[in-house]
């Protein structure tokens, strides 16, 4: 989920190419309907949850911004928003993506984690999912919460978005948004049980093969 008007930044992938150039594919120009949805962080604290055995949460640095690319990458690839903002289906897209957020002058350290989990199989750590925070006219806006679909079930989407709102708080600021898909239903009851509220409807335009 993109929480900002990203065109600027996702305009062009890594390549240098227009998202809507692909060799051979006729592309057409179909609208998503998104959600703005809202919350008030002096009335309401998304709940507190425990960090599961084997995850790690890891509070932002730069030298993490390729981890962050990858669980972004992981976390989107094969979702509905890979269509809405093409560079989530892309590993090279999405380390430009996360070059982009942190770049920017309303980026919140404060509110952007990255979650790891050991793999006994591999005996290392894998990045498995993200969240970022941006400040935009006195607002927190969350930015592509994602965690990998093999990896969700477990409360972690919950905890990223518990962790980035202690970190809009610690920023001074008093309301968060995010966006997301209307068809993506898990997400929005989800984010409605955690104390979000439906704001108002946004289009975005994306081409899309064979629209």
């Amino acid at each position: 989920m993109l929480g900002w008007n990203q065109e600027a930044a996702v305009r062009r992938d890594a390549g240098g190419g227009r998202f809507g150039e692909r060799a051979g594919v006729e592309m057409g120009l179909t609208y998503f309907k998104r959600l703005r949805m809202e919350f008030d962080l002096t009335t309401h604290s998304p709940p507190v949850r425990a960090i599961p055995e084997g995850y790690q949460l890891v509070s932002y640095s730069d030298e993490l911004v390729r981890e962050h690319a990858t669980a972004k990458y992981k976390s989107f690839r094969q979702e509905l928003d890979a269509n809405v903002f093409p560079c989530l289906g892309r590993r090279d897209g999405c380390l430009r993506l996360m070059r982009e957020i942190v770049s920017r002058a309303g980026f919140v350290r404060e509110a952007t984690w990255l979650l790891r989990y050991w793999d006994p199989q591999i005996g290392r750590s894998q990045p498995i999912g993200t969240i970022q925070g941006l400040q935009i006219e006195g607002w927190g806006a969350i930015q592509n919460l994602g965690v990998e679909p093999m990896h969700r079930g477990r409360g972690l989407g919950s905890l990223l978005l518990s962790r980035a709102a202690t970190g809009f708080r610690e920023a001074g600021l008093t309301q968060m948004h995010l966006e997301v898909t209307t068809d993506n239903v898990a997400a929005i009851r989800l984010y409605e049980r955690l104390g979000f509220r439906r704001a108002r409807v946004v289009y975005k335009a994306a081409e899309v093969a064979g629209a």
